[in-house]
């Protein structure tokens, strides 16, 4: 087999080793994409319920409504145990609970979805360990015949400068025992 073909055939085994996989999903996109309005909206409150600047403007809110009702500074319209002021933060209570509870299940959902993406991530990754191990044992197997055929060729050589250097000593034994030609001047092969 001559060497170009053995090259050829090591490059055909390389080339089938090569695979291919479906490409990584952008989760936040698939996410929004899946949200209708409410849930947008629902978000968006639990956002702006779940910040400083609610509390302090319910803060503000509630001083102000104790004070105005409290001091008689314009007509009261909820006197002193403020029953008004409690339904009313009961009720938003209610309502901004059932909106934190609409956004918490929004969150289970695309922690769902991050921990089955996590998962077909690990798959993928698994696979394609894989596929390098099964890859790099293949280069092993084929550097192996390679230094394998270069042995062989080292031991060829070798056996071929043997013979060489045989047949060199068989010539100058040959050239020293013969008489020399009086009209030809005699030659010597110097000694390696």
């Amino acid at each position: 087999m001559s060497i170009a073909r053995e090259i050829e055939d090591i490059a055909r085994d390389l080339i089938k080793h090569q695979h291919d996989h479906p490409p990584v999903r952008d989760l936040n996109r698939e996410v929004e994409r899946r949200q209708t309005f409410a849930d947008r909206v629902a978000d968006d409150f639990s956002r702006l319920v779940g910040s400083w600047i609610f509390v302090l403007v319910q803060l503000g809110i509630m001083v102000v409504w104790i004070g105005l009702n409290a001091f008689n500074l314009i007509r009261p319209w909820d006197l002193y145990p403020f029953m008004l002021l409690n339904f009313v933060l009961s009720l938003e209570a209610a309502v901004w609970v059932s909106v934190a509870l609409m956004a918490l299940n929004r969150i289970a959902d695309r922690d769902r979805l991050r921990s089955q993406q996590e998962y077909e991530l690990n798959v993928k990754a698994e696979e394609e360990l894989k596929a390098l191990m099964n890859h790099l044992m293949h280069q092993d197997e084929i550097l192996l015949q390679i230094v394998n055929r270069l042995d062989r060729g080292d031991l060829e050589m070798k056996r071929v400068a043997r013979r060489l250097e045989e047949m060199v000593e068989v010539a100058k034994q040959a050239a020293a025992s013969r008489p020399a030609p009086a009209d030809r001047p005699q030659i010597s092969i110097p000694a390696p």
